[in-house]
């Protein structure tokens, strides 16, 4: 079975439907149920759904819409296209170069710390010693 929309002049309305084959082999669909029209199921939709997940004995769970969070685009943007530029110019190869001497610090992280607050900010000296990284 499965949720189908179907359109008659301006409305659009929601039916229970099912998949299924006549005696020849050929697939068919029949209606089981209509729901209503899709304008007027505010509410009573999620009624239906809750009492069919209640039904099956699985738990029924309220989807909440996800919190959205602004961030500044510019402070995020170019450090996105400065990371991509990194690994498209092949810098990122050099973690391979440094894991073979004897510092056990991740050589390149710190590297593409310093070149990126540079380019990002070029005014500031100490901005990376003052908690830039991320």
């Amino acid at each position: 079975m499965f949720v189908k929309v179907t359109s008659s002049g301006s409305r659009r309305y929601l039916q229970l439907v099912e998949a299924y084959r006549d005696e020849h082999g050929k697939p068919k669909q029949r209606t089981v149920a209509t729901l209503g029209r899709l304008d007027q199921l505010d509410g009573q939709l999620d009624q239906v759904i809750a009492g069919l997940a209640r039904a099956t004995g699985k738990p029924v769970t309220v989807n909440a819409p996800p919190a959205i969070v602004f961030e500044s685009a510019r402070a995020f943007g170019d450090v996105w296209a400065l990371t991509e530029l990194w690994h498209e110019l092949g810098f990122d190869q050099l973690q391979r170069v440094f894991r073979r001497t004897r510092h056990e610090i991740d050589v390149e992280a710190l590297l593409r710390i310093m070149v990126f607050n540079r380019l990002c900010d070029p005014e500031s000296n100490w901005a990376c010693c003052a908690g830039w990284k991320r």
